[in-house]
């Protein structure tokens, strides 16, 4: 049975929360009765009860500002989860906000990096879409920071993109601004897509923070989500998670031999050049140390789009849904489904006269075969795991 909660606006308007669609850290999110375009998201317990309605206050106002009108383009697909309504509950005790709901139009981004997710929810996607999404989400924060918002806490589950590779932000009211002489800060930290100057420190995060994480972002839209710093020690130390690899320099497309990577792993020259020495920027000691050398936004914008360009995509001749760059003379895709299979033979059919001693040992996968395990018990390895808005419940929405 589920259990309805009646929130009511400062107008006195009512609405009837249903089913609970997803919860995180902060706040739980409800389906609204009756209204099929609509979420709330309810903070049972604000930190700072009067800091947070302010924050509200400032983001409804700010919508009608020229500022972020610019963000919210009406009759386009919504970029944006943007807070509508403020609410509270009857006993004003919980307050939250209505805003729109990114189910109706898009699919969770973990469904786009997640192999067996991507062939259920989004069949028709290519890496021609991952790449129009990772252009996407670098426009939306180009847009976001040339209006003076940072992001802050960007991540996988907060992201959302449909099915021509659009991307939209939810959990909008985590947003760090200043309005008003006041800073609304974002303090949430989420393993493996955190700056190193912002992992295990209280340093707000910024722009360059930012760009930071888009590029961790744009490497598993294109690299068939694997992230730039997956991978066990090849020193033979053991792995502790995707921020101790960042903050140790761990990373193959920074130095092949600091990791070794499970079979999957898509071959380093997926990447087309141009990108690839804008993720070296981002990664590699300068990029790690000095914020200011990582590529920005628009700059990613840019050179994305460049590879989106007539000319720049081929088709495999043999698999219509495999796509790569032009740069790459023969398809990747293809090559990593024949290396695989060569790898990794079929286990032989044992015969019932065969006694099970005889039987065929189970190939020795190497020690990188654990480290999505291992990652995904520290919260640190997330393409498996799905939710809304926050924390997105029941897997990715049917298509």
């Amino acid at each position: 049975m589920i259990m309805a909660i009646r929130v009511r606006s400062r107008a006195g308007r009512e609405w009837l929360l249903t089913e609970e669609v997803g919860s995180g850290s902060e706040g739980v999110v409800y389906a609204v009765h009756r209204a099929p375009g609509l979420v709330a998201k309810v903070v049972p317990r604000p930190r700072d009860p009067a800091a947070y309605r302010r924050r509200l206050d400032r983001l409804l106002r700010q919508a009608r500002e020229p500022r972020t009108s610019r963000l919210l383009p009406a009759g386009q697909p919504p970029r944006l989860a943007w807070p509508l309504e403020i609410v509270t509950t009857a006993r004003g005790t919980a307050v939250g906000c209505l805003m729109p709901d990114l189910r109706v139009t898009h699919q969770p981004l973990e469904c786009l990096l997640s192999p067996a997710a991507r062939g259920e929810h989004l069949p028709a996607a290519t890496w021609a879409t991952g790449l129009r999404a990772a252009a996407s989400l670098a426009e939306l924060l180009a847009d976001l920071h040339a209006e003076e918002y940072v992001v802050g806490d960007l991540k996988p589950e907060n992201l959302w993109v449909n099915a021509a590779g659009a991307v939209a932000l939810a959990d909008v009211d985590s947003l760090q601004f200043v309005d008003g002489g006041e800073t609304f800060p974002c303090r949430m930290r989420s393993a493996g897509y955190t700056a190193p100057e912002c992992v295990d420190s209280e340093t707000l995060p910024d722009r360059a923070s930012d760009s930071f994480v888009l590029a961790v972002l744009a490497h598993q839209l294109l690299m068939d989500g694997l992230h730039p710093f997956h991978g066990h020690p090849a020193d033979g130390s053991p792995y502790v998670s995707f921020d101790d690899n960042l903050l140790r320099g761990r990373c193959r497309l920074v130095d092949r031999a600091s990791v070794v990577l499970p079979r999957f792993a898509p071959p380093l020259d997926l990447l087309p050049a141009g990108l690839s020495r804008l993720f070296r920027r981002a990664f590699d000691a300068a990029g790690r140390r000095d914020p200011s050398v990582r590529p920005s936004p628009a700059e990613w914008a840019r050179a994305l789009r460049r590879e989106l360009a007539p000319g720049r995509l081929v088709a495999c001749g043999r698999d219509p849904g495999h796509w790569h760059s032009v740069d790459r003379p023969w398809c990747p895709w293809c090559d990593q489904r024949a290396r695989l299979a060569r790898e990794v033979p079929a286990p032989r059919r044992r015969t019932k006269a065969e006694p099970a001693g005889n039987a065929e040992p189970a190939a020795h996968a190497g020690p990188e075969a654990n480290e999505p395990r291992a990652a995904a018990a520290r919260g640190t390895h997330r393409r498996g795991a799905v939710a809304s808005h926050e924390s997105r419940r029941g897997g990715c929405r049917d298509a």
